[in-house]
């Protein structure tokens, strides 16, 4: 998805990256939160990232070819 000039970076909402939907969410300035306008996921920063993180985690060996287990 494009990225919007306005306001700070986009996060991908990590509800729905969990679900395989790239959905960027949207910065709310008044409550300094992001929302998601698909799942209705709102968080601060810390959260997001925190949740982005565990996704990376959980797909971090995809691109290694596991031979020996």
């Amino acid at each position: 998805m494009a990225q919007g000039r306005k306001g700070k970076l986009n996060y991908r909402c990590p509800r729905c990256l969990m679900r395989e939907i790239d959905m960027d969410m949207l910065y709310d300035a008044e409550k300094d939160e992001y929302y998601c306008l698909r799942c209705s996921f709102v968080g601060n920063e810390q959260e997001v990232l925190r949740l982005n993180a565990q996704f990376r985690e959980k797909y971090r060996n995809r691109t290694m070819r596991i031979t020996e287990f």
